[in-house]
Order: C-alpha cells, then structure tokens, then sequence
C-alpha cells in the first residue's frame, strides 16, 4: 500500500508540476509594462516635434531672417532699398522706393542681388539649397523647395502696397509655425507674416495641412 501511495503521488518536477508554476503576468506588472510603453511611445513623438521646431526655427533665421537683416543693412549702407533700380540689383533703371518684381532664382545673376550685397561688403544669405534665394524643407506631407521673391505687393485686408518678401510653394505646417514665431499668434490675415493673398482665409484661419500641403505667404519689410 505505501508503495502504491507513493507511485500515485505528482513528482515535484513532473509536467503537472511545471504548469502550476507558469504563472502568467499579473494586472501590476502590465500595467508597469504599458507605462514603459507609453513613456518610449512619448519621447519619440516629443523627440518628433522638437526635430520639426528646430527646423521651423532654422528656416525663419537662416533665410526669413536674414534677408530682412540684408535689406536693411544694405539700406544703412548706402540709403537705398536693396532690389530698387538696377544699381541696387533691381531691374528698374531708376530706384523709387519699391522693391523691383525679382525672383529668388535670379539672385546670382550678373549685377543681381547677390553681386550687390558683395559690392558693399555684406554677406549673402546661404541656404541649403545652393541658391540665396531658395530655401529647401521637408514636412510632414513631404519636401517642398520655397522661391522667395522681393516684391511690391498689395494687401486686400488694410488696402494699399507694400514692400515684402513672397515666398512660394511654402508647405503649409511651416507656415503657421512661421506666423506663431513673428506674430505671435497663427493668424493668416493679420501681423507681418500672412498668406498671400491675406483674404484667402476666413477670419484668418490657417487652412487643413492635410488638404492644402502648400501656400503662398509674405513678410512686411517695414523700411525704409
């Protein structure tokens, strides 16, 4: 009998005995686990964003910035507007105050903006795209490369001209992260940086990146 007993008993490392020992997780640990999961899950995303705001950034000093800077150096300078009649690298042959209609991709050309600026001692506005006038970004719905323009140009929403940079092509994140860093606020009719034209919007409101990836927009230059 006790031979019988004991050949009925489970061994302690039998099959049986392991099973009861595979305890699955318990509600603590996945809830540990899904914190971990989440904390990773935010950081890359937080990582995302300062990535893009960084770049945001770059592209408002290294071309919006320091155009603006170029402009009125240059009119310090010489107490003149830099793209006004052809010896400030405008096309007009006389300067009148206004900014001649000329294109980023003309910059470089013979006696052009760029040669004008050497002439005084300034240095040109570098970009990542090899063009002082072009200015490369990659976004969320892909990259675009921005032409900026010295132009003459109206307003529909306070009437009259004005002198202003115009960029083209601008994908549309860029720029409502562009008028939240010079206004202050994300307001496409309103401040120094708009969308052009500035009663494209209702009440001001920036439209769907998802539906309209890029836009036309503008920066006052408010001398001389």
């Amino acid at each position: 009998m006790e031979n019988m007993k004991n050949t009925c008993q489970t061994p302690k490392d039998g099959p049986l005995a392991r099973v009861r020992n595979e305890k699955g997780f318990t509600l603590i640990e996945l809830a540990v686990v899904l914190v971990i999961i989440g904390l990773i899950l935010g950081s890359v995303i937080k990582g995302k964003d300062l990535i893009t705001s960084a770049k945001q950034k770059n592209f408002y000093t290294s071309f919006i910035k320091s155009w603006e800077l170029a402009v009125a150096t240059y009119y310090d300078r010489t107490g003149y507007l830099l793209g006004d009649g052809t010896a400030n690298g405008g096309t007009a042959a006389t300067p009148n105050g206004l900014f001649d209609t000329i294109a980023g991709t003309n910059f470089g050309n013979a006696n052009g903006i760029d040669a004008t600026l050497k002439k005084v001692g300034l240095e040109i506005p570098t970009t990542n795209t090899g063009v002082s006038g072009r200015m490369a970004y990659s976004s969320s719905s892909g990259s675009a490369t921005v032409t900026m323009y010295f132009y003459y140009l109206p307003s529909a929403v306070d009437g009259g001209s004005a002198n202003r940079l115009y960029f083209t092509a601008m994908p549309t994140e860029l720029a409502i992260s562009l008028d939240r860093i010079i206004d202050g606020q994300a307001n496409s009719a309103e401040g120094s940086f708009r969308r052009y034209p500035d009663s494209s919007d209702a009440g001001g409101v920036w439209p769907d990146v998802t539906a309209t990836a890029t836009i036309n927009a503008t920066f006052l230059i408010n001398f001389p």
